[in-house]
């Protein structure tokens, strides 16, 4: 999928409370594909005991905490200071696109708002995250397709092993991933029924939230290959892949 001007200035808010410390390597990590993460700012009560393997991660990739105690009991403050950081950051700075790092369905408004200005949001939450907030951003990745290996622990403190990519067969079965790619070529193709590969992801890109990432494949061209339902060429002289559905070809 194309990526966004690898020089744009990013702004990151991260919702501590429902985000884990182990995918801050991960997430930065993708960001930079995309540009320079100048804004790095992550917020929760960090008094609370369930924070405290925080200090670490935010001192080793240069986060400033932003703190914020709870008034009330049982009310999460510090949604509110986020969103009215990023609102004011969206009016006081030139930002090229913003981060949320969360699983809390509450900041779509916020996404919302600054797509509005059409400036690109990316979001990064757990499996769990509410599919609202999701297909609200630019591009959702799942955190734990960004952990490394052999450090997600479980409920009872067992380390686990995660399933790097789905296969073919199971990616065949996504009833929505295949509409999504088979549009996408439909809606690029050109008269031979070819669609260039950066086409469709541009497609995907303008009208989903779609990330290869949450499959287990870094590009959109491996994703496909792995499916298997596609005719693929690549022209040897320009490197360019090419696209097509199978139904296509059956009706020439």
């Amino acid at each position: 999928m194309k990526k966004e001007r690898n020089n744009a200035h990013i702004a990151l808010f991260i919702d501590s409370d429902n985000i884990s410390h182990r995918s801050l390597e991960g997430i930065l990590n993708e960001l930079s594909n995309y540009g320079v993460v100048n804004i790095r700012q992550a917020y929760g009560n960090w008094t609370k005991e369930n924070l405290k393997h925080w200090e670490e991660k935010l001192l080793e990739f240069a986060i400033k905490p932003i703190q914020q105690f709870d008034y009330t009991k049982n009310k999460n403050a510090t949604d509110i200071l986020m969103t009215i950081d990023a609102i004011d950051l969206l009016h006081t700075k030139k930002i090229d696109m913003f981060a949320f790092a969360t699983s809390d369905s509450d900041f779509t408004p916020v996404v919302m708002r600054i797509l509005s200005d059409g400036i690109k949001v990316y979001g990064f939450g757990e499996k769990k995250t509410p599919k609202p907030f999701i297909a609200a951003c630019s591009q959702f990745i799942f955190t734990e397709n960004l952990i490394p290996e052999n450090t997600i622990i479980d409920e009872m403190g067992v380390q686990k092993r995660h399933v790097d990519r789905m296969s073919g067969e199971a990616l065949r079965k996504d009833v929505w991933l295949i509409n999504l790619l088979q549009n996408a070529v439909t809606q690029s193709m050109e008269d031979d029924g070819w669609a260039r590969l950066a086409d469709v992801g541009q497609y995907i890109n303008n009208n989903s939230s779609f990330s290869p990432i949450n499959y287990g494949y870094k590009k959109l061209s491996v994703l496909i290959d792995a499916v298997d339902s596609f005719d693929i060429y690549l022209d040897d002289k320009t490197k360019q892949m090419s696209i097509r559905n199978r139904e296509f070809r059956s009706r020439v």
